[in-house]
């Protein structure tokens, strides 16, 4: 049986099949993969019209005319690792906006802008993990103490980083910033831990490879939301290269990695929630050199989840009924708009995770 999922909302095709294969029948996409006796199996006629995006994992194929049924109707197509990273996109070649936002934004990477961008982003994580912890808490009584100990204790961490007084981003100011977000994270993470069933308790976060099966998901779930981020401030006229907290490094997407820090806890509570509801077997990873890496069936369970908890699931973000997917969006924009100086105000982003 072809194991590739089509995604409904408008819907994203999301090969993970190895020999699975996409082209173009009847002016529509058509989804194969060959069998052992060399017939094709089952196959999946799509309308252009009704796909947002493409994802491609290892293993996989596309023709040169899916490539431009995909590119005459402004399809996304994204290339993932194992590990859901994305390794590369074809997209046409049109900016998202004007390049006027561009250039304002490499001006602000290196104001103070850059400082006031990167406290939002890193205190709103910071408040998403406990926020997190405190729905946990909820439903755990015997738990009350050690959990409300390391809500305290991140809320300490969020506070120092908005306490910063400092304009410019120095080595300095980002040197303190990693080392209070990346102490925040290890609390966070022991908490998750701490709270799984046994089976399923892990050591601090893991990757390249991950060395336990819920980083393994965790990796996925992060690389799938990259991806999302990287497409979403392209939208909006973003360089996802020219980065504030996350400086300059060689073809590092820096922005991408700045922009994501408020959404990280998409992923978290995805995959905490599939761990957690005993939905996670050994058999939907696959063990490797050092560690765990997703297999198709635990690729599929928790994309199928995941993105119902973006494209599907409705939230209210600042008076009106959203998906989360929607919210990704319009956060790019509206921080390209500051970026323009156009919105009057700055106004700081709320993401809400439940």
């Amino acid at each position: 049986m072809l194991n590739c999922f089509i995604l409904n909302l408008k819907m994203q095709l999301h090969l993970n099949t190895y020999g699975a294969y996409l082209h173009v029948k009847d002016a529509m996409f058509d989804i194969r993969k060959k069998q052992p006796d060399g017939s094709w199996g089952s196959a999946s006629g799509v309308a252009a019209q009704k796909v947002k995006s493409i994802w491609l994992g290892p293993g996989t194929a596309l023709s040169s005319d899916a490539v431009a049924l995909a590119l005459r109707n402004n399809i996304d197509i994204v290339f993932l690792e194992n590990n859901g990273q994305p390794l590369g996109r074809v997209w046409h070649s049109k900016l998202g906006s004007t390049t006027r936002i561009r250039k304002n934004q490499l001006e602000a990477s290196m104001d103070s802008r850059a400082m006031y961008w990167t406290r939002i982003w890193l205190t709103q994580k910071l408040e998403n993990q406990a926020d997190f912890i405190r729905d946990l808490k909820k439903h755990r009584p015997q738990q009350h103490v050690y959990l409300s100990e390391r809500i305290e204790k991140i809320e300490a961490m969020k506070t120092a980083i908005t306490a910063l007084d400092e304009p410019m981003l120095s080595d300095t100011v980002v040197g303190t910033l990693h080392g209070l977000e990346g102490t925040a994270g290890r609390l966070y993470f022991e908490v998750l831990s701490s709270v799984m069933p046994s089976a399923w308790q892990f050591s601090g976060r893991s990757s390249r490879p991950a060395v336990d099966v819920f980083n393994a998901f965790l990796n996925y779930a992060y690389g799938v939301l990259y991806a999302r981020v990287e497409r979403s401030l392209m939208l909006a006229g973003l360089d996802p290269y020219v980065g504030f907290l996350h400086r300059d490094d060689y073809n590092y997407k820096s922005l991408v990695y700045d922009f994501i820090e408020p959404y990280r806890a998409w992923a978290d509570k995805v995959v905490f929630t599939l761990f957690s509801g005993k939905k996670v077997t050994q058999g939907h990873a696959d063990a490797i050199t050092g560690g765990f890496t997703l297999n198709s069936e635990g690729k599929k369970l928790l994309m199928e989840a995941y993105n119902k908890y973006l494209e599907a699931e409705i939230i209210r973000y600042k008076g009106r009924n959203r998906t989360r997917a929607s919210i990704l969006l319009l956060d790019a924009h509206r921080f390209a708009q500051e970026i323009l100086g156009k919105s009057g105000e700055n106004v700081e982003l709320n993401v809400e995770i439940i």
